[in-house]
């Protein structure tokens, strides 16, 4: 078996990451200081509560200072990556085929 024969079986084997889409319900501003230590508005700081399917947790917004409530968003390990479009009604999906 060749190194590159080796390398695509052994890529094979190894679990995948997941991503999965939940819904924001409300975000909030997780500053760890007093907000009389400061007014600017660090996209850093910002924490969604979001609904899986009946499942809510909290989820950074750290990579998603435009994200807003009601975005439907990927979570991977608590973090928010991007922003999901949702698809368009059945009448409007034939449209696009």
């Amino acid at each position: 078996m060749t190194y590159n024969e080796e390398a695509i079986r052994l890529r094979r084997s190894l679990p995948m990451c997941l991503a999965v889409q939940g819904r924001i319900l409300a975000i909030t501003d997780h500053r760890p200081l007093p907000p009389e230590a400061g007014t600017d508005d660090d996209p850093l700081w910002r924490v969604a509560q979001v609904d899986f399917g009946g499942v809510r947790q909290q989820v950074s917004l750290a990579c998603l200072p435009e994200a807003q409530v009601g975005d439907q968003v990927l979570v991977h390990v608590g973090l928010a990556l991007s922003i999901v479009e949702e698809r368009p009604a059945d009448g409007e999906e034939k449209a696009y085929l």
